[in-house]
């Protein structure tokens, strides 16, 4: 039904051929990532071997042929494991047979959703943050409602950066190479049997670039790749590492997305029905369209925009000037200058990319290109709405801010991956058979007001169990790796206590996200640690390698670590990912959220930690500014301050009244059988209020009601 069926039909034959009969289902279910977000599906493949499938990053296909044989054959003579393998299968089965969902696409004519990254799986390394993680949850909720879509990216051959931590809370940064024959992914090929491949003019050089399948469930995921012999160095390493450092090489991979993946539908025969662009990478596109329409119609320039433009739709991320790059003329042609020329005048691809396109002398930035050649713009928060009309107004000359042709579709969260563990058991009980496929409708939610106290209450106990027992042991590795005293390393096996109020800050570090707000004023962190009701934190995140200012925010936080009574109830994790977010949405009480208003367009860690029954303590900024309506959580002012120094000593302090005042007072107070009625009502309120409106569910059909039709 779509490009690389064949070739993904002959990589699970060649797979299942290794393994003993009784397992040769898992091939078919190792290269369909369906697997993560399925009930059991994880454990099926770490039941085979705990060990290897640790080592091999949770990648099912190392897994399946990495394991020592012994082991599988143990494994076919289980008849359980063997009945669970069957039952996965014909979930699969069963979830691919079901009929596509009819309206604006179809499998003919897909949805294309074009994005620079993709956070599906820990063991697909092509994602580095919020950006990446929301389009992965795109992909897999299209697959849930059969929404016929495909996913355009790039095969990043070395990924993000691994992170580690010096024992001064200096980052450091290094790279591990992937090989995608490793990865349940496929190469593409023609009817020929030769890799299908195209190519991009860039920097005098026809990059050729070849494509991989990843399937998201019953979405293909096409992967562009460039690390090809035919390439020069430096047309490979332009596939290599996901936000490159170097500029002119994220211009030249802006042009394989963007020129490259619309070749790549048309050689693949996919013609879709519309492409979304998720932020501006893939912007360069529109000039391959443009090229095409004239080409095939005859059209001149004005009449083929305006034909290209009734098929891109754009979703803008962030306010902040990093996410918006912008790029010098001479940037822009010596990498560019042959794309310019598809569409015959230079001047038009730098004017397109500048707000006033009159001005030579302006820079061009990709966000402004996609935005004015889409005939739909949506920022990702009702917020957010308000801050990208008035940051872009000067873009739509006589239109008043309310004017501004922005609307907002408010981000949403895959429920089926972000919520795990013992509060997935429990509403999985009370909200009755199939109700992930009804988790937009607020009804579903109801009978989490019946859910007895003390069992909402042992279900969050139980969470932080498992959530304190992981930060012992990685904590433990992380200290023993940095060559802490013994002493330290030995406190956070011992100190973090699952009874503790838990509190968590883990996101993307730059400096906006004030990370800095919790040691801001050290002397109250020390205290709420060491009180007589003491709490512990956790916190986990990465700075871009190139962002000085927000590694110095870890050292800060860092230099509390040797007060008295910190080494045992406050720990910074290593090397961030979506494994380690899982576990700590699932396990905090409550989630901190602090980002400088208005430079949060949305964030959506507050919203998995939601699922798992935390509670957020947030400014009113993104997505918490239409969320919180008093009962559901605590905020924090939301306003705009230029002297941000005054508002960071404000925020800090209110951060922690609230704190000490309200939350850790809440969290002590007990019945007769121990149970915090006050918290676990609170609890009731946020699963009930958050629940239906930040899933991905609401958000995709958001997408298809007010983007797509």
């Amino acid at each position: 039904m779509f490009a690389g069926d064949l070739d993904m039909t002959a990589a699970i034959a060649e797979l299942a051929k290794s393994l003993p009969e009784p397992l040769r289902p898992l091939a078919r279910i190792a290269f369909d990532y369906r697997w993560s977000w399925a009930v059991g599906g994880a454990a099926l493949f770490e039941a085979i071997d705990p060990e290897r499938w640790a080592r091999t990053g949770q990648n099912p296909r190392r897994l399946l042929t990495e394991t020592q044989r012994a082991l599988l054959e143990r494994a076919a003579a289980d008849t359980d494991f063997v009945d669970r393998v069957e039952r996965m299968r014909s979930e699969l089965e069963a979830d691919r047979a079901r009929p596509w969902l009819p309206g604006v696409a179809s499998p003919a004519h897909p949805i294309a959703f074009c994005c620079s990254e993709f956070g599906v799986h820990d063991s697909l390394p092509i994602y580095s943050g919020g950006l990446g993680v929301l389009a992965g949850d795109i992909l897999k909720e299209a697959s849930d409602l059969a929404l016929p879509m495909v996913g355009v990216g790039l095969l990043y051959r070395t990924g993000y950066f691994h992170q580690k931590i010096d024992v001064t809370g200096l980052q450091h940064e290094y790279w591990i190479d992937t090989d995608p024959d490793r990865l349940p992914c496929v190469k593409v090929t023609g009817i020929d049997g030769r890799p299908v491949t195209v190519s991009v003019p860039i920097h005098g050089e026809h990059v050729t670039v070849q494509v991989w399948r990843v399937d998201v469930g019953r979405v293909p995921l096409y992967l562009l790749d460039t690390d090809l012999p035919v390439n020069s160095q430096v047309g490979r390493w332009i596939t290599s590492r996901l936000y490159e450092g170097s500029r002119l090489i994220r211009l030249a991979q802006y042009a394989v997305l963007g020129v490259g993946g619309v070749r790549v539908l048309r050689a693949l025969g996919i013609e879709p029905a519309l492409y979304h662009l998720n932020e501006g990478h893939p912007a360069l596109g529109i000039f391959e369209m443009l090229a095409q329409v004239q080409a095939e119609t005859g059209k001149d320039i004005d009449q083929a925009w305006q034909q290209v433009r009734e098929k891109i739709v754009f979703t803008t991320h962030t306010p902040v000037p990093a996410g918006n790059e912008t790029y010098q003329r001479g940037e822009v042609l010596t990498m560019l200058g042959a794309i310019a020329d598809m569409v015959g005048h230079r001047e038009r691809l730098l004017s397109m990319g500048r707000v006033n396109p009159q001005d030579a002398n302006e820079a061009s930035s990709m966000t402004v290109l996609a935005m004015r050649s889409s005939r739909h713009v949506n920022a990702v928060s009702q917020r957010h709405g308000q801050v990208a009309r008035a940051m872009w107004q000067t873009l739509y000359p006589g239109r008043s801010v309310d004017e501004v042709p922005i609307s907002h579709v408010t981000n949403g969260v895959h429920v089926a991956t972000w919520l795990r563990g013992p509060m997935r058991e429990l509403l999985d009980r009370y909200l009755g058979p199939g109700w992930l496929s009804r988790a937009d409708q607020p009804e579903t939610w109801l009978p989490v007001q019946d859910i007895p106290a003390g069992e909402l209450w042992a279900a969050r106990c139980a969470a932080r169990k498992q959530l304190t027992d992981m930060i012992a042991r990685r904590g433990t590795s992380d200290r023993l790796r940095r060559g802490e005293p013994l002493d330290y390393v030995e406190a956070v096996s011992s100190g973090f206590d699952p009874d503790r109020l838990t509190i968590g800050f883990a996101r993307r570090l730059a400096t906006y996200k004030r990370l800095h707000l919790v040691a801001h004023l050290p002397e109250r962190a020390i205290a709420l640690i060491g009180g007589s009701h003491p709490v512990q934190f956790v916190f986990a995140g990465k700075a871009h390698p190139d962002d000085v200012a927000a590694k110095e925010v870890v050292r800060e936080v860092f230099r509390l670590k040797m007060a008295a009574g910190v080494a045992g109830r406050a720990a910074f994790l290593e090397d961030y990912d979506l494994t380690l977010a899982s576990q700590l949405v699932a396990g905090c009480d409550v989630w901190v959220n602090v980002p400088r208003p208005p430079n949060e367009a949305s964030g959506t860690s507050g919203m998995k930690s939601c699922l798992g029954g935390g509670l957020q303590l947030s400014v009113l900024d993104g997505w918490w500014a239409e969320a919180w309506d008093g009962t559901n959580g605590w905020a924090i002012s939301g306003e705009i301050d230029g002297d941000t120094q005054a508002q960071d000593q404000r925020h800090a302090h209110a951060m922690f009244d609230l704190l000490e005042q309200e939350i850790v007072p809440m969290f002590h107070e007990r019945d007769a059988s121990g149970v915090p009625q006050r918290w676990v009502e609170m609890m009731r309120r946020s699963l009930q209020t958050h629940g239906p409106r930040f899933s991905a569910t609401r958000m995709l059909r958001d997408y298809l009601a007010q983007v797509y039709s």
